[in-house]
């Protein structure tokens, strides 16, 4: 069984705190028993080795030990979370979903039986192996998210090895490889891992503080959003001995104004793909942009300026799409790299580049240069298409303090045409009351389509 290991070194652990879930430490015993309760009322219910089971819920204690007795009983686990409630019936139509258990607010669990279906070739593999599987959706350039199949037995691999008792914080989301990566990672070392209600800065600093929180994995948009909030500086936070980063691009002057704030902590770049898991990383140092990836594992090489993976751990295959593999099984990941020796610099996806007249712009270069700006509190960068020059560089931005929006237009292009190149010059610039993020605290580079939400715009120019 791929989790046998997890239980032997929960038995070790036995009264040791596993996780901190409404200011309540539930300990590896707590955990160990709802697991032996969960394997058997399974049983009970005959759910089948290979069902194909919807888990929705967050970072409790119930649903860590329903996902660990369901990859025990051989299931294929789809989890979702609040955050993808909007998109909860395409993903258990692409899912193929057969059983629909929710966690509520309470850790009350309940069952939806939702049919005989279950039937992919992918599935059948699975099931021919007799190992669990995990669906996440992985979003796609067109807009339809892809869903990504992995084998737990080959995911769970890498947790084997001991690494270091941390004491972490849940900010990544439960139905993201990054999350299950924090996830596992303090199970398989038997830390203690504290979720929060909510992802605010407060909320997470008085976390930090209250149960001396070790390890922040966090977005670099967030990162950005405690530096204006000041949050950092109403809080103990001498804890912290980590900050990881990932699931975007972080900029320059952010990653300099932490390393400034922090100077005691190490500051580290993750990178990791729902396709083939998190690889381990290192950073050249903690103001620096330029990281070292792989691992036991995991081969890299770039193509082209894009980055490609070969893992052990990658996915069999997409559900609803073609295979992203190359004939020699590496995974294209389509994001734009440079590379000095063993290090990576990630400039983003390829599609977020903006083809300006043949030229091709990286939105980073343009927000690290506005961030610096006096008076900008945070800055995404997008492109627009245009008859001329086939797409137009546009930024929306928001402010510190209140500054008459032209005057503040007019600045900020001045500044822009000084230092970067023309085509480089945002056409459009839009002051906003926020910059719209979504429910991974990640910037939203794409336009929304009329009526949907975004940033509250109220100048232009």
């Amino acid at each position: 069984m791929s989790v046998e290991f997890l239980l032997e070194r929960f038995k070790e652990a036995g009264s040791r705190p596993a996780m901190v879930w409404k200011d309540q430490t539930f300990s590896y015993d707590h955990l160990l028993e709802r697991i032996t309760f969960w394997k058997k009322r399974f049983l009970e219910l005959d759910i089948r080795p290979g069902t194909v089971t919807v888990l929705e819920g967050d970072f409790t204690p119930e649903t860590t030990a329903l996902l660990l007795a369901l990859i025990d009983r051989q299931c294929i686990i789809v989890p979702l979370t609040s955050a993808s409630l909007h998109e909860k019936e395409e993903y258990m139509e692409t899912s193929r979903g057969q059983l629909l258990l929710v966690v509520d607010p309470e850790d009350r669990v309940t069952f939806e039986d939702l049919g005989p279906k279950g039937n992919h070739e992918l599935y059948q593999e699975l099931r021919k192996r007799g190992h669990a599987g995990l669906v996440l959706f992985s979003s796609g350039t067109t807009g339809k998210s892809k869903a990504v199949l992995h084998d737990m037995v080959r995911l769970l691999r890498k947790y084997q090895v001991r690494r270091h008792d941390f004491t972490t914080l849940a900010f990544l989301l439960f139905d993201h490889i990054a999350g299950l990566d924090t996830l596992f990672y303090c199970l398989s070392n038997k830390s203690c891992l504290v979720t929060v209600p909510d992802r605010s800065p407060d909320t997470v600093c008085r976390a930090v503080e209250k149960y001396r929180v070790e390890v922040l994995p966090v977005s670099a948009t967030f990162l950005n959003l405690l530096i204006f909030s000041e949050a950092y500086s109403r809080y103990d936070l001498s804890s912290i001995k980590y900050i990881a980063y990932g699931s975007e691009v972080m900029l320059q002057s952010t990653l300099e104004r932490c390393a400034e704030l922090f100077p005691g902590v190490t500051i580290l770049q993750k990178y990791g793909t729902s396709e083939v898991g998190t690889l381990r990383s290192k950073s050249r140092s903690s103001d620096s942009l330029w990281v070292k990836l792989g691992g036991e594992g995991f081969d890299t090489r770039v193509v082209d300026g894009v980055l490609q993976i070969k893992a052990h751990s990658a996915m069999m295959g997409y559900l609803n799409a073609p295979s992203p593999f190359t004939e020699d099984g590496w995974f294209i990941t389509g994001d734009r790299v440079e590379q000095d020796g063993e290090y990576f610099r990630i400039f983003g996806r390829d599609c977020d580049v903006i083809n300006v007249g043949g030229e091709k712009v990286f939105p980073t270069e343009i927000e690290d240069f506005i961030q610096s700006l006096d008076n900008v509190a945070e800055v995404v960068v997008y492109g627009e298409q245009s008859n001329i020059t086939g797409n137009i560089v546009c930024a929306d931005i928001s402010l510190v303090k209140n500054e008459d929006p032209r005057e503040c237009v007019l600045r900020i292009k001045k500044a822009c045409y000084q230092r970067l190149q023309p085509w480089k010059v945002p056409v459009k610039i839009n002051i906003v009351d926020g910059i719209a993020l979504n429910e991974r605290f990640k910037k939203v580079r794409r336009r929304p389509a009329h009526g949907e939400k975004n940033g509250k715009g109220n100048a232009a120019a």
